[in-house]
């Protein structure tokens, strides 16, 4: 058998042991974007041997595939938006080749991921596909590297008593998106929560077409960018529940569908802009400018851009390998890692 058979038939395998409820979900069918490591990429860790992953076992039953302990290294789940950074980690301290990225750092989106931690669950899904290895399913995450938890989220760890530690990593904008054929290039933050609290009803009251009706997209409850929209932007205004037909599952179908053919000059909807520029690109929308500020790093870094955002890493207090491994994360080097990935960093 050859090589790429032999891996083929790895992968098959390790297909079948994963829950298919677990591979219905998921952050890559959210990414259209290639994530390889840049031309420029530098190893910025000299000495790697903290953070390792532990030993192997075979994989009983299965001749050739094996079960990966997770030694130092800590088990992570997340955000779709920090795919990247958490596959930056992965490069830098524990050498993965580029195929094997995209199945270690199998992040689950945002709620999945904060049930995991509050639960002690793992994340079932990671694998070293070309080693043959399927990381030991049985070991809780660690960490959840993304945006913060909501308010069920924190009740929901109160309930189950756990403290849950969260420690602000980078920086991100939110940022309100139109379709590109849109001629509304700005609005101030009070309009934003005036659409979407229902007062402004057309375009042509934030300077838009005449009498046409603004469709204001929204995401569902409990992922990241809508605990973003109700805790950020809206401020205590009353944020209108938005029709299904304006409600998009993912960040991808967001995107897609405020700059659909259908929506032109119509649609408004929210992301990330690092979700936006990187991982899910589209010629059909743009990102519109706030209360006069753009959201460069710049801006985001001096607080001019009035929905600056953190990306956190979030662990369970006590935890000490995750709160080692985060206090390098905030450190020069992790900050530079960081940096290396595409995010804004602290410092």
């Amino acid at each position: 058998m050859t090589k790429m058979k032999k891996l083929i038939c790895m992968i098959t395998a390790m297909a079948l042991l994963i829950p298919v409820a677990s591979m219905a979900q998921g952050s890559w069918g959210q990414i259209n974007q290639s994530l390889e490591r840049g031309e420029n990429w530098k190893r910025i860790i000299q000495n790697a041997e903290e953070f390792q992953l532990g030993e192997t076992k075979p994989m009983e039953g299965q001749e050739g595939l094996y079960i990966g302990d997770w030694g130092t290294y800590p088990s992570m789940d997340g955000s779709t938006v920090c795919v990247p950074l958490a596959m930056e980690l992965a490069r830098q301290w524990l050498d993965l080749a580029e195929e094997d990225l995209n199945g270690f750092v199998n992040f689950s989106t945002t709620p999945n991921a904060y049930d995991r931690l509050t639960e002690g669950k793992a994340n079932p899904t990671v694998t070293i596909a070309s080693r043959g290895i399927m990381m030991d399913d049985a070991h809780p995450i660690d960490i959840v590297i993304g945006t913060g938890p909501n308010a069920d989220e924190r009740k929901a760890a109160e309930d189950a008593g756990k403290e849950l530690v969260m420690v602000p990593v980078c920086y991100d904008a939110f940022v309100f998106l139109v379709n590109s054929e849109n001629p509304v290039n700005e609005l101030t933050a009070d309009q934003i929560r005036q659409i979407y609290s229902g007062t402004i009803r057309l375009w042509d009251e934030v300077g838009g077409e005449k009498a046409l009706p603004i469709a204001a997209y929204q995401r569902p409850h409990g992922s990241g960018s809508q605990t973003a929209m109700e805790e950020l932007v809206m401020q205590g205004w009353n944020l209108t529940a938005a029709e299904v037909s304006l409600i998009s599952d993912g960040m991808s179908d967001l995107i897609a569908q405020v700059g659909s053919y259908d929506n032109a000059r119509e649609a408004i909807g929210y992301s990330y802009l690092y979700y936006v520029n990187g991982l899910y690109k589209s010629g059909d929308v743009k990102v519109l400018t706030v209360d006069g500020a753009a959201p460069t790093d710049e801006n985001l870094q001096n607080g001019t851009y009035p929905f600056t955002v953190y990306y956190y890493a979030v662990y369970e207090k006590g935890n000490e390998n995750a709160e080692k491994f985060v206090n390098w994360m905030i450190s020069d080097d992790g900050q530079a890692c960081i940096r290396q990935a595409g995010y804004v960093p602290l410092k």
